[in-house]
């Protein structure tokens, strides 16, 4: 009879045990105003449709936005310490864009996302890089230097690398002109369907980073 109890016993503590949860991932992005959301209502943004996205593929990550708007690659550094906290284990950057409106020399934009990248690898973080891509109005010399820093960056550390932001959003688009129906009246930041295209275009690499091992 004895037996029989501790058996008895043992089938019940095993049926209340909890089952452990799905560890939840946690991805930084850290961008501009592109991420941030600007002209936009709340959660309109890209970090909102972007988790939208993500819950509905039944994922358990939650993206925490660190854009912030006007920021430079240089500005993305600089916070770049206090935007990754302990919990942080993947990181996606979005940066250049105000470079490129402020004409900075692509050798500063460089060194910045450079060190962005090492530093979050060194952390052991999994990276994402979403490339901005020079116009053509600064030179050819400009537009290859600038292009050419992301995926080189992305094969020196390692990391992942989407296509140009814009290019998320039309891949066939060969000018701007083609892609004004899913901009804001300002011709630079996306509208909410806009977002909406970038997103289907983002989030299955988003996923891919999630399941990548660790650094």
């Amino acid at each position: 009879m004895r037996n029989i109890t501790l058996a008895t016993a043992s089938v019940t503590l095993l049926a209340l045990a909890p089952v452990a949860a799905q560890a939840e991932t946690i991805i930084v992005a850290l961008g501009d105003s592109l991420t941030a959301g600007y002209g936009l209502p709340e959660g309109d943004g890209l970090v909102p449709q972007l988790q939208n996205w993500l819950t509905a593929q039944g994922s358990d990550i939650t993206v925490i936005n660190a854009g912030v708007s006007g920021d430079t690659s240089a500005g993305g550094l600089s916070r770049l310490d206090w935007s990754l906290t302990p919990e942080t284990d993947a990181l996606i950057v979005t940066l250049g864009g105000n470079d490129l409106l402020r004409g900075l020399p692509p050798s500063e934009t460089r060194s910045n996302i450079d060190s962005i990248v090492k530093q979050a690898t060194d952390r052991g973080l999994k990276v994402l890089i979403v490339p901005m891509e020079a116009p053509g109005n600064f030179g050819p010399d400009y537009k290859a230097r600038f292009d050419a820093l992301y995926p080189e960056i992305a094969t020196t550390h390692g990391a992942a690398i989407t296509q140009p932001f814009f290019r998320l959003l039309d891949a066939t688009a060969t000018d701007p002109g083609q892609i004004a129906q899913w901009m804001q009246a300002d011709g630079i930041h996306p509208n909410k369907d806009g977002v909406a295209r970038i997103v289907e275009s983002l989030g299955p690499a988003v996923l891919d980073l999630a399941s990548r091992p660790a650094n």
